[in-house]
């Protein structure tokens, strides 16, 4: 007999006396035909996610209305306090089906103001120091909140670049916005766009660092 064949004979029997010592153990010995060709999970693939990019609005929340996310930046507090106040405003903002773009003034554009949003100089002129007096003087004092919180409001959302729209203020001019350096800039007052805070089921909260002048 060669010498090959003779190795070959003493190769096969230390394998199946290697398999019938194993398998009792609850060892198994695989061979390489016995591999398979891929591995059946597949090859790992990295996360199809990229890293939220902070100059992008946050994505939009759909079972979440505007109403929800008014009070949660301390930086518009006061101007949240102001929609709570007014019906018809409030009622909007939690309504899913009216769009709307709030035009959120931070606290420190609010209170550089040289009045009061609820004060009017004509008021003044024609009443006196005591217009806001008593429950006239407190309605037209609502009254006058309610039109400088509607001059913040914009009733559509998505609102596009360059798209001239009144706000809910009766008798407003048009405002459109437009990109200046890479920053959202709000037109004809040229009031800068802080942050889109939030994008939700029935609009946008923007934050913006000026009042509207709106008089």
């Amino acid at each position: 007999m060669r010498l090959s064949s003779l190795y070959c004979i003493q190769l096969l029997a230390a394998t199946i006396s290697a398999e019938l010592v194993a398998l009792p153990y609850g060892i198994r010995l695989k061979t390489d035909a016995q591999k398979p060709l891929m591995d059946p999970v597949g090859p790992v693939v990295p996360p199809s996610h990229q890293p939220a990019d902070p100059e992008r609005p946050p994505p939009p929340q759909g079972g979440v209305l505007i109403s929800d996310v008014m009070g949660r930046d301390r930086s518009i507090n006061i101007f949240a306090g102001f929609t709570r106040d007014i019906a018809s405003i409030s009622s909007r903002l939690d309504d899913s089906t009216k769009n709307s773009t709030v035009l959120a003034p931070r606290n420190s554009a609010v209170e550089k103001l040289p009045r009061k949003p609820w004060e009017d100089p004509k008021d003044y002129e024609t009443l006196g120091t005591n217009a806001y007096e008593g429950g006239d003087g407190q309605d037209r004092a609502h009254r006058n909140l309610r039109r400088f919180v509607e001059a913040h409001v914009v009733p559509a959302s998505p609102w596009a670049e360059g798209e001239k729209i009144k706000t809910l203020l009766d008798g407003d001019r048009e405002i459109w916005w437009e990109m200046k350096d890479g920053v959202k800039v709000i037109q004809p007052d040229n009031i800068e766009v802080d942050s889109v805070a939030s994008r939700v089921g029935n609009g946008e909260l923007w934050i913006v660092k000026g009042v509207r002048n709106y008089a």
